[in-house]
């Protein structure tokens, strides 16, 4: 399905950076390692390359690998981009000082929870786990998203696989969205920001 989107002309999800990465612009930092999963067309990580970053990104789209990389060319920046399955990926150890997750609301709890516990691993300690989503209400303002409410996040859903974290940020809200044409109008949001443990 995916690729099948990726795959039509222009970036479905435009070129600017979700807003949640200015909104913690500080979070990020010149230098540091940052490993952004289901990367997309590669928006996210061409912004935080263009702030200097070390960016690697995973995604499984080919098409939009392509774009991806299309994008990093005119932008100037070198961020790498990797076509892989999540799943079957060989995720890096300890390795990132931040690991990024953007709307990847494409599996439900169980699965989801094995991607946040690869996530977690892949944090170096002491570095950050970063993830944006949507809230069970997106269902409710269709304006982006999966129909499935089960794939929808609430603060509650961290507990489990972040127990040993010091949360930084838990914020559930509700904003604007304007990215391309598949996420626009009114959205509920979720913030999640915390640190391994050392």
């Amino acid at each position: 399905m995916w690729e099948d989107r990726f795959a039509q002309d222009g970036y479905l999800f435009g070129t600017e950076p979700v807003p949640f990465l200015l909104k913690h612009d500080a979070v990020f930092e010149a230098g540091q390692s940052v490993l952004s999963i289901a990367e997309g067309e590669g928006r996210n990580g061409v912004h935080l390359a263009k702030k200097g970053l070390d960016v690697t990104g995973v995604e499984f789209a080919p098409s939009a690998v392509a774009k991806a990389e299309k994008l990093a060319a005119l932008n100037d920046v070198e961020p790498t981009f990797i076509h892989a399955d999540l799943f079957t990926w060989e995720w890096p150890q300890d390795a990132f000082d931040i690991t990024l997750g953007l709307f990847f609301q494409f599996v439900g709890p169980v699965e989801r929870d094995i991607l946040w516990s690869k996530m977690l691993g892949a944090t170096r300690p002491g570095g950050l786990i970063v993830i944006h989503g949507y809230t069970p209400k997106q269902i409710e303002l269709g304006t982006g998203g999966p129909p499935n409410v089960e794939n929808m996040y609430t603060s509650a859903s961290f507990d489990t696989v972040f127990a040993g974290c010091e949360v930084l940020v838990c914020e559930e809200y509700e904003a604007e969205q304007r990215s391309g044409s598949a996420h626009v109008g009114m959205s509920a949001l979720i913030d999640f920001v915390a640190r391994k443990p050392e």
